[in-house]
């Protein structure tokens, strides 16, 4: 048995994280990053797959190779199977909690700013709420030719990217990242906040309560959006019914029904009232904005609904902005109809629950459904965010991994990702929601604007017909959404919002670093141009040997069918326990005589995968121009739970040897059947 000399020991270095992947180069692609397929063709359109598998009955051979893939094919979406994508009933339930939920806090918000000015100010809620309506109407209309313009999604993103220009789209995907996180986190602490109002033992458990919500929501939605959608169709469906309810019924009453919630709260509205001016108005119009949070979404996830996807998407957006501009005038009208005065500690909707219906059992499915509802509204944010994850992904703006998708359309990374971030918004802020309020709304109304002016280009180099309505109504829309952007950050700056303002050009650096990383690999692999002519070279097959055994025999018999030559190599240590495992290893290799070398690696430490390596760059040295493979045979028991007992040492083989070497590794898995019962 031959030995080979080993090398000074090298300090060991970070793995190599990247992906590994069989890739080929479609000809006449230009850029970074979008010429790539995958071998495998699994899960994936992206092109960073690790592996590509034969199987026999009971073999499994893996080869992973150095070449790296650097972006998503651009190519167009498959046709999944409708069951995994969205009706537009299914829509408004996955897509549209937090506009609706938005009901909740957006009248109150108009209420709270204009109380200020005493019971005079409160005289503006309904026309501070018409204008916000008729903003809504405006987005809705937009995003409605949004839908239509840019089926594939994206929203803002990718109106943008089209007619304002890379660093803009970049400004508006980030704007919408961060409402879409936040959206997660206040929403979670909102429901929380109304579960231990009702009960207030539960307060200092507040903190578990919302990851325990957040971990369910996530939970749904790594089974499909389809899934999460049936099961937040129930909720959805009796919050939406008891505010129109409650509005109806509120508007054939002259006086309220019963003040039972407000009584024995102190009023909020100022003593010394100052003068409705313009500016005050404004405030009043920006922190009202807040119920349009969420508008966004569905343009953003026009890939997740069944075909004709663009046109079940229009009709959900349209049923939003439906419900949702209903919802706001009702609201709004049973204020004044009620002379309602905000108070400490008490809802505007629960004092309006209570003046429609009495203080009586509808009045507390108001509250409940209020409750679920709050809660529930993050699943907006898993509905649109991983979409617009997958979108940079292939624009090579995030990781690949982003733009991976599971059998029943769920972008699992893009999933875990944004409920990762949301936990740890969560564990800072303690479970406050008023620690989080003052971040979130800015990041969407940045993203409104961006789109309406996207928008106005768009109808301008269009010229279709009517062309200029459509393009001064973007305008007027672009104008509001840009007056809102200004006055919540004028108005919320040292309360956090400064902290937006900070994060979003964070955000776009990293958004460039990432696509100069993708393009410098591109460029090494030389993608867009033809590669040349495949030549045959020798090749010699490297088997890594432990003991003799089936698993010994059966990666010989691959090994000498995938190479020329084949070496098998065992790793010895010089030590009184181990010397008797390597003299048998040797007397039975010699009584077996497979026809294979078998090479003794000395080391003086414990190491297993730097002795390989180091043989693998020796013979890779002596033998120019050989291609070199290390097959690297394991056995896969049939049971789960037994693959814990397995000692790991083909990881360790693969990552030394991918880490130090050029070499193919391939990696062969021989699966144990699972024995007879006896009985």
């Amino acid at each position: 048995m031959a030995k080979v000399p080993q090398p000074d020991d090298r300090p060991e270095e970070p793995p190599d994280t990247a992906p590994s992947a069989v890739t080929t180069t479609r000809p006449g692609v230009t850029g970074s990053g979008t010429g790539t397929r995958s071998a495998s063709g699994s899960d994936s359109r992206s092109g960073t797959s690790t592996s590509t598998s034969t199987s026999t009955d009971h073999t499994t051979i893996t080869i992973t190779a150095t070449a790296r893939a650097t972006g998503p094919a651009d190519a167009p979406f498959a046709e999944p199977d409708d069951r995994h994508r969205l009706t537009t009933l299914q829509g408004l339930a996955a897509l549209s909690l937090d506009a609706m939920a938005s009901v909740a806090y957006g009248p109150e918000s108009i209420v709270l700013v204009l109380a200020a000015a005493g019971s005079h100010g409160l005289g503006f809620t309904l026309p501070v709420t018409l204008a916000i309506a008729v903003l809504l109407a405006v987005l809705v209309a937009s995003y409605r030719q949004v839908i239509a313009a840019y089926p594939n999604g994206g929203g803002s993103y990718a109106v943008a990217k089209t007619h304002l220009g890379r660093r803009t789209a970049l400004f508006a995907a980030a704007s919408l990242l961060l409402d879409y996180v936040l959206n997660v986190a206040v929403s979670v602490t909102a429901g929380v906040a109304a579960l231990t109002s009702a009960f207030p033992a539960l307060y200092d458990d507040r903190v578990g309560i919302c990851l325990a919500v957040l971990a369910l929501i996530t939970a749904l939605n790594l089974r499909g959006i389809v899934d999460s959608a049936k099961a937040f169709l129930v909720p959805t469906a009796v919050f939406v019914g008891a505010i129109l309810a409650m509005v109806a019924v509120g508007l054939f009453r002259t006086a309220p029904a019963s003040t039972a919630a407000a009584d024995g709260h102190a009023s909020v509205l100022a003593d010394n009232a100052t003068t409705i001016g313009a500016l005050l108005l404004l405030k009043a119009f920006a922190a009202g904005c807040s119920a349009l949070t969420g508008v966004e979404a569905v343009a953003n996830a026009v890939p997740s609904f069944r075909a004709p996807a663009a046109r079940r998407a229009q009709r959900t957006e349209v049923a939003l902005g439906v419900l949702l501009g209903v919802m706001l005038i009702g609201l709004s009208v049973l204020i004044g109809r009620f002379h309602l005065q905000p108070v400490e500690g008490v809802t505007v909707l629960a004092q309006l629950a209570d003046a429609s219906f009495g203080h009586h059992a509808a009045f507390y499915v108001v509250q409940f459904a209020t409750m679920v509802l709050l809660a529930l509204a993050a699943n907006t944010s898993f509905g649109g965010l991983p979409v617009l994850m997958g979108l940079l992904a292939r624009d090579n703006y995030l990781p690949h991994v982003f733009g991976l998708k599971a059998d029943r359309q769920v972008h699992r990374h893009g999933v875990l990702a944004l409920a990762a971030v949301a936990a740890a918004l969560l564990v800072f802020s303690g479970g406050d929601m008023n620690t989080l309020v003052p971040l979130f709304a800015l990041g969407v109304f940045v993203g409104f604007t961006v789109c309406q002016i996207g928008m106005v280009r768009h109808w301008r180099r269009e010229r279709s017909p009517r062309w200029r309505g459509k393009a001064l109504l973007n305008g007027v829309g672009a104008l509001l959404t840009g007056v809102s952007a200004v006055v919540v950050t004028a108005t919320k700056f040292s309360e956090g919002a400064w902290l937006i303002l900070f994060a979003l050009p964070l955000l776009v650096l990293a958004f460039e670093a990432v696509h100069r990383a993708y393009a410098r690999i591109g460029t090494r692999l030389g993608l867009g141009r033809l590669p040349e002519p495949p030549r045959r070279a020798p090749s010699l097959v490297v088997v890594p040997v432990s003991h003799l055994s089936r698993l010994t025999g059966e990666a010989l018999n691959a090994a000498v069918s995938l190479g020329d030559e084949v070496v098998a190599v065992t790793v010895t240590h010089d030590t009184p326990e181990d010397r008797p495992a390597t003299e048998a290893l040797r007397r039975d290799w010699e009584l077996w005589n497979p026809g294979v070398e078998l090479l003794e690696l000395p080391s003086a430490t414990r190491s297993l995968g730097r002795p390989i390596a180091a043989c693998v760059t020796g013979l890779a040295a002596r033998h120019p121009g050989t291609r070199i493979t290390v097959l690297i045979p394991e056995a896969e028991p049939a049971h789960l739970w037994q693959r814990l007992l397995q000692n790991q040492r083909g990881a360790v083989v693969a990552h030394a040897v991918r880490r130090d070497t050029d070499a193919v590794i391939c990696r062969l898995r021989f699966r144990l059947a699972a024995p007879a019962r006896m009985w």
